[in-house]
């Protein structure tokens, strides 16, 4: 062990490691919770998926787009991440089963996110092309219903 040294009035001693151990661990878990915190914050709000404000249905589907863009949220969860990893494999979380699910909570959420925004940018980059698929379609009706119309007034005219 190391002598006494005096640190502000205070010895050495009384700051053994069994001490520094449990308020380090103390710490990592704030860090943890403070992270957690931190990222499910950084998700988007329930009602900016699901009210828009839009003329249509692309302007729709890129404000949800915009809605559903995690920001900071993922930095958050991997420092809440590194801090748990840090502590589980220090072993020095007496119980982090909490810790564990709700880090497996904000993953899941924020996997969700993830996916209903890659569905909604697949759907803003197939609604234009769709939009004019149908509209060359509708044209060729059109010109083909004007063009029977023709043939008939030219019958009927023979």
């Amino acid at each position: 062990m190391f002598p006494p040294v005096v640190v502000a009035g205070m010895s050495q001693a009384t700051l053994d490691d069994d001490e520094l151990f449990d308020e380090a661990t103390s710490e990592m878990r704030e860090d943890v919770e403070e992270s957690l915190a931190a990222a499910r914050g950084a998700l988007p709000e329930a009602d900016a998926i699901w009210e828009v404000d839009a003329d249509n249905t692309l302007g729709v589907l890129n404000g949800l787009r915009s809605a559903l863009d995690v920001g900071d949220a993922e930095e958050h969860l991997r420092d809440a991440k590194k801090w748990y990893t840090m502590g589980e494999r220090a072993d020095a979380f007496e119980d982090a089963d909490d810790l564990a699910e709700a880090i497996e909570e904000v993953e899941d959420l924020m996997g969700q996110i993830t996916a209903a925004h890659e569905e909604v940018s697949d759907l803003a980059s197939t609604i234009p092309e769709l939009r004019g698929a149908l509209e060359d379609a509708h044209e060729d009706a059109e010109a083909d219903a004007d063009a029977d119309a023709d043939a008939e007034e030219a019958e009927a005219a023979d």
